[in-house]
């Protein structure tokens, strides 16, 4: 496979899982408290952040890093326990 097509599949990728967390939340199909709601845009903005350093987008590296950081953060942070 060409290395650029794969690299365009990914972002597609990434893209894709990001808007399904966002479509997801606004339709209130998906908690944006929950797991898959923070692992797909986790893993969404990686790939695009990853993508973005080649050739090296300084905007899209900041926005997809502090993205990533923010929903690994919503992930394992802890969670306040109902009474």
């Amino acid at each position: 496979m060409d290395i650029a097509l794969a690299r365009q599949m990914a972002s597609f990728l990434g893209a894709l899982m990001i808007l399904i967390a966002y479509a997801g939340h606004q339709m209130r199909w998906m908690n944006p408290r929950s797991a898959t709601y923070n692992l797909l845009n986790a893993i969404g903005s990686g790939i695009l952040g990853y993508i973005a350093l080649h050739p090296f987008q300084i905007g899209f590296v900041v926005l997809e890093s502090v993205w990533t950081v923010i929903s690994i953060y919503a992930l394992v942070r802890p969670r306040k326990i109902a009474n």
